[in-house]
């Protein structure tokens, strides 16, 4: 469902995000301890590894689930695509030391493959 706001622009109601309060309480949980571990350890932030992983849809596929599209108009357009299509997945990791990887995953016969096994 599309919505129109002041300047004529479009959006879909369906990809809005928002920080729910039940997560919260983990959330200050997680400051806390990352702030005692800082005081604990001088060094603590080199030890951070932040890691993740992105599909590839070789057919041209977007997957839109942090992507916003803004139109002027609404454009109630649909686009087939495959069920299964053919992704390459690459992971890679940061950290102060740098950058781990990319690394893409393909099985024994050279197919791509997802890293959890799909």
């Amino acid at each position: 469902m599309y919505y129109s706001i002041d300047m004529n622009f479009f959006y879909s109601k369906d990809n809005l995000v928002a920080l729910h309060f039940k997560y919260d309480q983990a959330r200050r949980r997680f400051v806390e301890w990352a702030q005692n571990e800082i005081a604990v350890v001088p060094d603590f932030h080199k030890r951070i590894l932040l890691s993740d992983e992105a599909h590839f849809w070789l057919n041209g596929y977007v997957n839109k689930q942090n992507c916003r599209i803004w139109s002027e108009a609404n454009p109630q357009m649909y686009v087939e695509t495959p069920l299964h299509p053919e992704k390459l997945t690459v992971w890679c990791a940061l950290w102060a030391g740098g950058i781990i990887g990319p690394y893409f995953f393909k099985n024994d016969e050279g197919h791509n493959v997802t890293v959890n096994g799909d």
